[in-house]
């Protein structure tokens, strides 16, 4: 096999099986024609492009064709590198795809009951319900688990009790095009952590774009004000009752967003690569000179790297070995490497790489946001730190 992409040096995405790699072309073609033309256009304007939602949710991803024609499941490794063939496009788009397909759809599916997956998965997969996780707050992000502020008080009924939510969120991407927002709230009776799915048209909720990002400007983040929000006790997840639950499922969410940082990082290189081939100086391509070639190389050498260590994670959690300290390595890994790739991406670039035309630029604004969200830097290396030291060393 040739190599499937160029910023695969090692050949990891040999390890697809044929099916997997067919899907993945048929997501780069809708990717190449409807997607890379307008993002750049829609970055600037703050705006996202609703008419790539279509041709991205016909080509059904989440269960494609190929994959189950032959006969096999849909593993992490497929939905890795999902992850990665959209983020080395675009940064947002594949952080708006997530949002459905790893932070709503394992919510669902790891938060509910069996009956509440198996009722809520199809139409999630099909995108027929739309969802996004709401779980930062205003005044806390990394200090949510002890921080978090939204209640939710139970009043029975003769219809078997509904929940009243109060509280505001805020980061939430992708909640102006949602259904449903899957809220987490602190119930005022235990304490513990709840989460709720909440129609967006629901009475007392608000929703508000934030504006003036500097990066990730195609996604549409959100603050959610909760003012006495009332829901049936039915729209509780059930399997989700304090924050190591939520947890839980962040540990499969960090994953998600190391593909996507080291998609990427492949993308700013690969967008880096071709701008040095073409551009000319002291009458030679600038790709043939020594410092240039210096930099392409340690690019290269962290986008591999970066591959390496999601690849490997993956397979150990299509195995069922799940750690959070493997996850939060990858996490913080990968979004350093990601942050020291797009800058020498925009270093080569020159004058050029302040420009969106080369794509380069957004690249390395996007590179920000993505070094911070599904846990900071700090925060994934207190949580290896705990477990090769036995030791906690923030609360």
């Amino acid at each position: 096999m040739s190599q499937f992409y160029p910023s695969d040096q090692l050949g990891f995405a040999a390890l697809l099986s044929d099916a997997e790699r067919a899907a993945l072309l048929r997501l780069r073609t809708v990717l190449d024609e409807h997607v890379r033309p307008v993002v750049n256009e829609y970055w600037e304007r703050g705006e996202f492009p609703e008419q790539i939602t279509g041709p991205l949710v016909g080509l059904d991803m989440m269960e494609p064709a190929e994959v189950l024609a032959a006969g096999e499941k849909v593993r992490g490794l497929f939905a890795g590198f999902r992850n990665f063939e959209l983020a080395r496009v675009d940064a947002s788009v594949a952080t708006f795809y997530n949002a459905q397909s790893g932070l709503f759809r394992t919510t669902v599916n790891l938060g509910g009951s069996e009956e509440q997956a198996a009722e809520l998965d199809p139409s999630i997969s099909s995108y027929d319900l739309k969802g996004v996780f709401a779980l930062t707050e205003p005044e806390h992000g990394s200090d949510i688990a002890g921080g978090l502020e939204t209640s939710a008080t139970f009043e029975d009924d003769e219809r078997g009790g509904s929940w009243v939510i109060n509280g505001a969120k805020r980061w939430i991407g992708g909640a102006a095009q949602a259904d449903v927002l899957a809220v987490f709230a602190r119930d005022t009776a235990d304490g513990q952590v709840k989460c709720f799915l909440v129609p967006t048209g629901t009475e007392g909720v608000r929703l508000s774009k934030i504006q003036r990002k500097a990066c990730l400007r195609i996604m549409q983040n959100a603050d959610i004000d909760l003012v006495d929000v009332r829901v049936p006790d039915s729209a509780r997840l059930a399997r989700i009752n304090s924050f190591a639950d939520v947890a839980a499922c962040l540990r499969n969410m960090r994953s998600d967003v190391a593909w996507i940082a080291t998609g990427a990082a492949a993308g700013a290189y690969e967008a880096a690569l071709k701008y040095v081939l073409e551009r000319k100086q002291f009458g030679k391509p600038l790709a043939s000179f020594q410092l240039i070639q210096e930099k392409l190389a340690q690019m290269l050498s962290n986008v591999t790297a970066c591959l390496g260590m999601v690849v490997r994670l993956t397979e150990q959690q299509d195995h069922g070995l799940y750690k959070d300290e493997s996850s939060a390595m990858a996490k913080m890994f990968t979004a350093k490497m990601l942050r020291e790739t797009v800058a020498l991406a925009r270093e080569i670039c020159g004058g050029n790489g302040i420009v969106l035309d080369y794509d380069v630029a957004r690249f390395h604004a996007d590179a920000e946001a993505i070094y911070s969200y599904e846990g900071t830097h700090e925060i994934n290396a207190l949580i290896v730190g705990r477990a090769v030291t036995g030791i906690g060393a923030f609360r």
